[in-house]
């Protein structure tokens, strides 16, 4: 079972993935939080994908039946 307070099982970042810059931890926690950062040394924007959480939950959620 994954630990939620294990940093290596956290799916954020610690540095840019376009030019390798290390993020601060106050970046980290952004990141975290909003999913999107931009880097301060290249501008390159750095949205975290969250689509595996959205589509467990509208599998549970029922759906409107069509007309």
């Amino acid at each position: 079972m994954s630990d939620p307070n294990n940093p290596k099982d956290s799916k954020v970042l610690d540095a840019c993935p376009h030019c390798g810059e290390k993020l601060s931890p106050w970046q980290q926690v952004l990141l975290g939080v909003d999913r999107a950062l931009m880097c301060k040394k290249c501008w390159y924007r750095i949205v975290l994908d969250v689509y595996g959480e959205e589509d467990k939950d509208q599998e549970q959620s029922p759906k409107p039946p069509k007309e």
